[in-house]
């Protein structure tokens, strides 16, 4: 499986992405499982607030090509951790201001 994940809005307005092939991760089934439930079932309102990010989530699995929008206040603890992983070490630990399971 493959994700592409977009950030954008904040403070300062800026944009950021990253993309991640689940495959060569050793934790690849909770990677994908928690991007087919963030897909499917997505949380909360969806409407963005003032200097909180929106992120964009799109999977590609075979034929199946998905995406959802998420505004940062709706995310639980699972979809933070995914949308961290999948931007990147890049973000520096914790800079999203997200936090994952056992951080």
């Amino acid at each position: 499986m493959f994700l592409t994940v977009s950030r954008s809005g904040g403070f300062a307005g800026l944009r950021t992405s990253g993309e991640l092939d689940t495959s060569a991760e050793p934790d690849a089934g909770r990677l994908e499982a928690v991007a087919v439930r963030l897909i499917e079932r997505p949380s909360g309102t969806g409407r963005p607030q003032p200097d909180r990010y929106v992120y964009r989530l799109e999977l590609a699995d075979g034929d199946r090509v998905a995406a959802v929008v998420v505004a940062e206040q709706d995310l639980d603890q699972d979809a933070a951790w995914l949308l961290d992983r999948v931007l990147g070490p890049e973000q520096g630990p914790g800079e999203s201001g997200l936090r994952g399971p056992g951080q």
